[in-house]
Formats: C-alpha cells, sequence, structure tokens
C-alpha cells in the first residue's frame, strides 16, 4: 500500500510537472514580463499625477517619439489617423512596451537578472526622455527610476516564482502544485491591479491639477470690442453641409502634446523678452483685466490636405497682440516673435503679421466660452492668415522678439516653411465623394477661404468641361471661410465634380497638386458622384 501511494504521488507530480512544456514557460514568462512592466508603467504614471501632473515617464516617451519622426511620418498619421493620432501613438507605445515587457520575462527566465538589465536599459531612455522635456522637474527626472526599480523587483519575483514551479527540486519545502498554484494567482493579481491602476490612473492624473475645474469656476468678462453679426444668407442653407461656426468638440487638434499640459491660470504668466526696450510679465487676472476683442477668424493646421477638415472657424475673445507687443517696443531688426508653449513647443511668426490691423488675439475664450483645455487654456494665440504651425501656439507662455536669421521654431528644422501663409483653397462637403444621389437637380455645397484677403467667387466644373459660378454666401469677414452653394441638373451617370475659389483681389486658387510639406497643399478638390435614375 505504501508502494502504490508513493508511485500514485509521484505520478500526479510528474503530471503537473509535464504540464508546463516548454513553450508554456515561455509564454508564462513574457506573461509575467508583460504584467511587471505593465503595473511599474501605472504605478509611474499615479506617482506623476501627485508628483509631477504636466509631465509622466510614458509622456515624455512619447513627446520624445513626436519630436523624433521625420515629417514624412507625422504626414502620414495625420492622413491615417486624423485628430485620433495621439490615441494612436499611444496604442502604439502600448504595444512597443508590452513586446519588450514580453522579452524582458523570457529573457529573466533564461539568465538570472537578464531581463532586468533590459528593464534598465529603458530606464535609461526614459530619463533621457524627460531631460528634453520642457516640463522638466527633479520628480518628473525620478519618476523613470522609480518605474524601473519596480519593474524590475516585480519581474524578477513573478520569475523566481515560475521557476519554483518549472522547478520543484529547486524549492524543496513547496510541492509542484503548491508552487504552480502560487504563481498564477500572483500573476493573476498582478494583471487584476494593473489594470484597475490604470484606469485610476488616468482618472488621477486627469483630476490632480484641478485646471478644470479651474476653467469651469471661470466666467470671461464682455468684450470691449464686439464680433460683427454675422450677415443675414452667410449659411448656405444645404443639408449636410458642416456650421459655418465649428462647434468646440468638433473643432480639430493637431498639436504636439501627448497629454494635455495642465496650466493653472492663477499662475500662468506670459513673458515678452528678447528684442524689446521693455520686458513685460503680464498674469490671467492682468490679461482678463484689458479691453478685450471678439473676432471669428478660421485657422487651419498645414497638414490639411485638399477637400481636409483640419480646418475651423470660431468666434475668438482675446487681447490684439500688437497692443501687447507696443507697449513693450520692439527694436529695429527685429522681424519674428518665437511663441513658446507650456510643454516647450514654439512657432516663429512674422513680426509684421502681429503688428498689422489684423486681429492676432492672445485669446482666452472660444465660441463664448473659456478656452477648452486641449485648445489652449488659459490663453493661446489665433492669427489670422497664417498656418497653425507658424501661430497658433497653444498654452503660451512667452513671446520672444527675436530674427529669423536667429531663431528657429519647432517645425523649421523638420523641412517646413519659416513662414506659413495659408493658401486660398474650396472644398466640395455636399455630396461627398463617392455618394450616390438621385437625377435631377443636384444641391453641390461647401466652404472656401482665403484668409485676411477674402473670396470674391467659387466655381465648379464637371468631367472637366466649363466653370459654372455658385452662389456665393456672405462671409463674416475676410478672415473666416464662406460658404456657397450651385444646384446643376444631371442625367443618369458618373460624375467628377471640381471646385475652385478666386479670392477678392482676382487671385485664382493654385490648380497644381502639390503635398502640405513644406507649405501646405494646393489643388482643386474633387468628388465622383454616381446619379442614378
Amino acid at each position: 500500500m505504501h508502494d502504490d501511494g508513493t508511485g500514485a504521488g509521484e505520478h500526479a507530480g510528474g503530471h503537473v510537472q509535464q504540464q508546463l512544456t516548454q513553450g508554456s514557460r515561455r509564454r508564462l514568462a513574457a506573461a509575467a514580463g508583460a504584467v511587471a512592466v505593465g503595473a511599474a508603467v501605472v504605478v509611474g504614471e499615479l506617482l506623476a499625477g501627485v508628483l509631477s501632473p504636466s509631465l509622466s515617464p510614458l509622456t515624455a516617451v512619447g513627446g520624445a517619439v513626436i519630436d523624433t519622426v521625420p515629417p514624412g511620418v507625422k504626414d502620414w498619421a495625420v492622413v491615417l489617423f486624423g485628430t485620433a493620432d495621439k490615441a494612436a501613438l499611444l496604442v502604439g507605445m502600448g504595444l512597443v512596451i508590452a513586446a519588450l515587457a514580453a522579452l524582458a520575462g523570457s529573457a529573466e527566465d533564461r539568465r538570472k537578472f537578464a531581463g532586468a538589465a533590459l528593464i534598465g536599459v529603458f530606464g535609461v531612455v526614459g530619463v533621457v526622455a524627460v531631460l528634453t522635456r520642457a516640463q522638466l522637474t527633479p520628480a518628473a527626472l525620478a519618476l523613470p527610476v522609480v518605474t524601473a526599480i519596480v519593474a524590475v523587483v516585480l519581474l524578477v519575483y513573478l520569475i523566481r516564482r515560475l521557476q519554483e514551479w518549472a522547478d520543484p527540486t529547486s524549492n524543496n519545502s513547496s510541492p509542484p502544485a503548491s508552487g504552480r498554484r502560487r504563481f498564477l494567482q500572483n500573476l493573476a493579481a498582478g494583471a487584476a491591479a494593473t489594470v484597475t491602476g490604470g484606469i485610476f490612473a488616468g482618472i488621477w492624473r486627469g483630476a490632480t491639477a484641478g485646471v478644470s475645474e479651474a476653467r469651469e469656476r471661470l466666467t470671461l468678462p464682455e468684450p470691449a470690442v464686439q464680433a460683427p453679426a454675422i450677415p443675414a444668407g452667410a449659411e448656405a442653407g444645404v443639408e449636410g453641409m458642416p456650421p459655418l461656426v465649428t462647434p468646440n468638440r468638433d473643432f480639430y487638434r493637431i498639436d504636439t502634446a501627448l497629454s494635455v499640459p495642465t496650466v493653472n491660470p492663477d499662475t500662468w504668466v506670459l513673458k515678452v523678452t528678447g528684442m524689446v526696450d521693455r520686458e513685460i510679465e503680464l498674469d490671467f487676472a492682468g490679461l482678463l483685466a484689458k479691453p478685450l476683442t471678439e473676432r471669428h477668424v478660421t485657422i487651419a493646421c498645414v497638414s490639411n490636405n485638399v477637400g481636409g477638415d483640419l480646418i475651423g472657424n470660431a468666434r475668438w475673445l482675446g487681447w490684439p497682440v500688437r497692443d501687447l507687443l507696443a507697449l513693450a517696443g520692439p527694436r529695429a531688426g527685429a522681424d519674428m516673435v518665437l511663441s513658446r508653449s507650456a510643454d516647450g513647443w514654439t512657432a516663429g511668426t512674422p513680426l509684421d503679421v502681429l503688428t498689422d490691423s489684423r486681429d492676432a488675439l492672445l485669446a482666452v475664450g472660444m465660441n463664448g466660452e473659456p478656452l477648452p483645455l486641449e485648445h489652449g487654456f488659459p490663453v493661446r494665440l489665433v492669427v489670422p492668415g497664417l498656418y497653425g504651425y507658424v501661430s497658433a501656439t497653444k498654452w503660451v507662455t512667452e513671446l520672444k522678439v527675436t530674427r529669423f536669421a536667429d531663431d528657429v521654431a519647432y517645425w523649421t528644422p523638420r523641412g517646413w516653411s519659416g513662414r506659413g501663409p495659408i493658401k486660398t483653397s474650396s472644398r466640395i462637403d455636399v455630396p461627398r465623394s463617392g455618394r450616390s444621389v438621385r437625377t435631377g437637380t443636384v444641391m453641390f455645397g461647401g466652404v472656401a477661404w482665403a484668409q485676411h484677403t477674402g473670396i470674391g467667387k467659387v466655381e465648379l466644373r464637371i468631367n472637366r468641361g466649363q466653370w459654372r459660378e455658385s452662389e456665393l454666401s456672405p462671409g463674416i469677414s475676410v478672415d473666416t471661410w464662406y460658404q456657397w452653394k450651385l444646384g446643376m441638373d444631371l442625367a443618369p451617370g458618373q460624375y467628377e465634380v471640381q471646385v475652385r475659389a478666386t479670392d477678392l483681389r482676382g487671385a485664382v486658387q493654385d490648380e497644381e497638386t502639390r503635398p502640405v510639406v513644406p507649405d501646405g497643399a494646393t489643388g482643386f478638390h474633387t468628388v465622383r458622384v454616381d446619379v442614378n435614375s
């Protein structure tokens, strides 16, 4: 009986041992690495919520990636993902981190501390990334180190538990079944804690700065100069057209900030420096006390392809930049203002554009409410007539009066033009390309823009035939887009429809197709429509 019992016990132990094949062991080691690193990343994000709300290890690495990629990659991402490009980057980073974590787990199982060394390398990468960020603080610098240490401790612990299960002779005090149970329980608990902590980290990091609450409490002053009334008939009235004034929730967002900078309006200060007679510091209360101007202005991203939607029209409230610069007194020879964001991003704007009669604003309001956080709260620049990469600095903290010969902005060394006037363009919004419509009168509608110049006419042509002038709605101002419409009787068939705009000076938009690099796309927006009986 004793012999039979011993044999059965050995068989049971051998059965558990056989269940852990080499392939299963590799997968479990990889899972242990993923859980260890994932949990450490969550710890780093939670600590950042307390110690460094504006910069975490994850956002530091993401920001460094954005800074490093060539312009062509950036444009590809914008075209492919649109305003979801940052979410796509975060997903991509998550996949890369998971893959490297799995590699670290497998390495640690094969050789002691090999996986820990790999994690240490990526901890150094995190430190280097933090050093490149404008929001650098001692606490932010320490977080990648803490994250790496937590990851190493968890990885070593989980892999040792796996080895106890896989090699029970190395731990005579624990039977194989106990080692198996201990490892799987630890792995499951770690995975659950990572998921729960990740959800909490997202909520916690968004709430710690209190900026959202400060924005909600803010009441904007009445403008000293109100926006002109929208002219009667400015809306073309075509079903399916986008609104003349873009709602804040629908306004495009393209910038390099992986996470929205949290800038407290109570501590915000704008500095005017450089080639000026008097350096100036302006706080938020001082800005709100200025005579503010309200204007409708259409702004566009240089990455907007022909027919694209990276453009929007809003009612902005702010103080004219020319008034601020007049107080500072730009010196002779200065020709550029280098504006800087709270996250370190810079734009170079021609000085003459910021000091002429156009309504370039230090904006605090958008469509009747304080700026949304993602659109630059508490203060941003809005400059009519220029693409955003040379003008529309969000979360602005400094205006440095300088020269193009002495300073370069963020995108200039990356292959973009130093100056970026918005090109005259037009778009067909209705019907969408590829849509089928009924025969008879087909109503076309869209928008056209020539900021700070204005639109004189919009024309359509079918199958490269004669141009036909559309009904052009009155614009709010020369700094906004104009809506247009044209009904055409079309028999059943397939049609290629193109649109072109002419500005108020008589200049026709460029027909030649060019990419967005280096200073904006050109060409006629073209749609293809199937007309059915």
